[in-house]
């Protein structure tokens, strides 16, 4: 009955991350008929903003490639019991990287430039995550605050060289980078507006998937998020593992940096922070870490995110109402976590055979 059991442990984590969807939505139901507008409408909205056409839903999808990425940055160190929400700095470092190695490559080949640029964003993002794992296991400085303070240290940074060193000066009323050359963008796929970004996160996502669940350093990475004491008497490298996989981690959100550099903005300014690494927190926690799972909630919250502009012009609605409705969800899945394992219809069940032996079922 093994099978079974299994099962019921997949069906507990589906149906659980959905009911909190749905409890969300009633309450941002509640939030929307208290600002005066009919909650059913606004949804009517949000689904028309994401999905309704195919220019929708390609803007929702050019949003669920940087929160893909950024989503892995807190799924991969999860699996080791870290909690890390460094996500935004990784990505605003990741931008500052890809910027610096396509303006001294401009010259080069395109797809030289495009392979620094990406190498860049991965490099100065895994470095800046890796500083976080460096800190927790060499002089035990949790990993959640020192994260978190490096993204304040990021847009400091980002504010500093936008608007002295790095500042184009033709950039008058926002202080930005000089440009990346056109010929050295990422291109769109086929006659679509999205971008090959999305490539990058759907693949990331299925490596990730890979290296925890189907490779002996996925299940050494998940032992010793299991119990780091027995890990380190069954002679498991932590120190490395946790160096590793925080690299790992930054390096995607540091990707999705260059992304947003490389395809979107065409430099760095203030717009590279953009607040898709806080989302792509939430993206973790709905998707329980799982770095598939991660990639279709990415889709669904692409779309929330799409929505902002429409619910402020129809509903007159203010633009941050995607936000109350991002940290409502946020709220009920922290809650539901407490609720795994609560509920009879996922437990094994014993029954006594006629022999008298005890049956699990």
């Amino acid at each position: 009955m093994i099978n079974r059991q299994h099962w019921r442990g997949i069906a507990e984590a589906i149906c659980l991350p959905i009911a909190a969807l749905l409890f969300s939505l009633v309450l941002f139901g509640i939030f929307c008929a208290a600002a005066g507008a009919n909650p059913f409408e606004v949804y009517a909205s949000i689904y028309k903003a994401a999905f309704g056409s195919g220019f929708s839903f390609q803007n929702t999808l050019i949003r669920a490639a940087p929160l893909m990425l950024t989503s892995l940055c807190t799924a991969l160190p999860a699996r080791l019991g870290l909690v890390i929400i460094g996500n935004e700095g990784a990505l605003v470092v990741g931008g500052l990287g890809a910027v610096a190695a396509g303006l001294a490559l401009e010259n080069a080949p395109p797809l030289i430039v495009q392979i620094s640029m990406a190498l860049g964003g991965v490099i100065c993002g895994g470095v800046w995550i890796g500083a976080v794992g460096a800190l927790r296991h060499y002089r035990a400085v949790n990993e959640t605050i020192s994260s978190l303070l490096l993204n304040y240290i990021a847009i400091a940074l980002l504010n500093h060289l936008v608007e002295g060193p790095w500042k184009d000066p033709s950039s008058l009323n926002k202080p930005s980078t000089y440009p990346i050359a056109d010929i050295n963008m990422l291109g769109k796929i086929g006659d679509s507006r999205v971008h090959y970004g999305l490539i990058y996160g759907l693949i990331a996502c299925a490596i990730a998937y890979f290296l925890i669940q189907r490779t002996t350093f996925g299940f050494a990475a998940r032992t010793a998020g299991g119990n780091i004491r027995a890990a380190r008497i069954a002679g498991l490298p932590v120190g490395k593992l946790t160096m590793a996989i925080c690299f790992l981690a930054g390096s995607c959100a540091g990707l999705a940096g260059m992304v947003e550099v490389a395809a979107v903005q065409g430099r760095a300014n203030a717009s590279l922070n953009a607040n898709y690494g806080y989302s792509g927190i939430l993206v973790a926690f709905i998707a329980r870490h799982n770095p598939l799972a991660a990639a279709v909630v990415a889709v669904l919250l692409g779309g929330i995110l799409a929505s902002g502009g429409i619910l402020q012009r129809v509903h007159n609605l203010p633009d941050a109402t995607v936000l109350v409705f991002q940290g409502l969800v946020f709220l009920v899945v922290l809650f539901s976590e407490s609720l795994y394992g609560r509920f009879s219809i996922f437990k094994e069940r014993e029954v006594v055979s006629e022999q008298g032996s005890t049956v699990s079922v």
